[in-house]
């Protein structure tokens, strides 16, 4: 249950309430982490232009789009944010992403499902989401080598702001809303988390 109000339409200025509706419109729901930011209209609006305006950057960025989306989709099973795989692996469906290689995440290390610039990228985003970071000069390099400069910072920087919305969203408790509920959600975040917890045996599980 979360852990900070959740202000719906009615007790909300007409700025908010069209942020709503237009979170609405392109996602069925309307994010609780929107809902949650709008006691802070301030921090609301900043958060929306920064998310479009990476959006923007990104979508015709430097790296693939699925290696974007499976790198933050890992970063939110280490860190143990519902709320993200819910709210990632819908994106994925959306996209037309093969969403069944995410059940095999946690075992990207060894797994013939993911190719060799995917599996440099996922652990550069395990180590840079360890505590504390793990991140070596040879994995930079490595990176650096295949994407250029460019493709590193834009790498670095998705893994570090999905690191700040699953932290935020666990130290709120905002959890799975449902957007991929019962058959349409192949990627179960519990299994994800547990299964992620397992490699990273100097952070605790983290339990909703």
């Amino acid at each position: 249950m979360p852990r900070i109000s959740l202000p719906d339409g009615k007790r909300i200025g007409p700025l908010t309430r069209f942020a709503f509706r237009f979170a609405k419109r392109r996602f069925g729901l309307v994010p609780e982490p929107i809902r949650a930011a709008a006691v802070h209209p301030g921090l609301l609006w900043a958060g929306a232009v920064h998310e479009l305006a990476v959006e923007r950057a990104t979508k015709h960025g430097r790296l693939d789009a699925e290696l974007r989306d499976l790198v933050q989709l890992r970063v939110a099973t280490r860190v143990g944010c519902a709320w993200c795989v819910d709210f990632g692996t819908m994106l994925a469906i959306r996209a037309g992403f093969s969403v069944e290689r995410y059940r095999e995440l946690s075992r990207y290390s060894t797994s013939d499902a993911f190719a060799e610039i995917e599996r440099k990228a996922l652990a550069y985003a395990d180590a840079m989401t360890d505590l504390p970071m793990t991140v070596t000069d040879e994995q930079v390099a490595e990176l650096r080598a295949e994407l250029g400069d460019a493709g590193l910072f834009e790498l670095t920087y998705l893994v570090a702001l999905e690191n700040m919305r699953a932290r935020t969203n666990i130290a709120l408790g905002i959890t799975a809303q449902g957007y991929t509920s019962g058959d349409q959600c192949p990627v179960p975040w519990t299994e994800q988390i547990t299964a992620a917890a397992a490699t990273a045996p100097d952070q605790a599980p983290v339990h909703h």
